[in-house]
């Protein structure tokens, strides 16, 4: 099992910065009813995707495994859950944001609600 690297939220436009030659993925991975309270709004230089964590073996085929992502949820335990599935299904540049949107509303951005 390979080691997922953490990233936290105030490092994120660090993470995004070397990636220049791609739009890297911000995967949020919580439930409708939790991006609709707190989300994180896309900026130059990343794009996010919202997919639930059950859903991704079945939508596997949106993401290009070519693309650095950096997986997403409330605290970062289903993220890591996910980022795990991911880089052992062949995504070669994958991150977990440690501390999830928590840590996002607390690092980088007070405007998202925390729940």
């Amino acid at each position: 099992m390979q080691a997922i690297a953490q990233l936290r939220p105030a490092d994120f436009d660090t993470w995004v910065s070397t990636h220049p030659d791609d739009l890297p993925v911000l995967l949020d991975v919580r439930e409708g009813w939790e991006l609709q309270t707190a989300s994180v709004v896309a900026a130059p230089g990343f794009r996010v995707v919202g997919i639930p964590m059950n859903d991704i073996p079945a939508r596997l085929a949106e993401l290009d495994p070519d693309v650095p992502v950096a997986c997403l949820c409330h605290h970062g335990a289903r993220s890591q859950r996910v980022a795990m599935f991911l880089a052992g299904n062949g995504f070669v540049d994958v991150t977990n944001v440690a501390g999830g949107i928590d840590a996002w509303s607390v690092e980088r951005d007070a405007a998202v609600p925390r729940y």
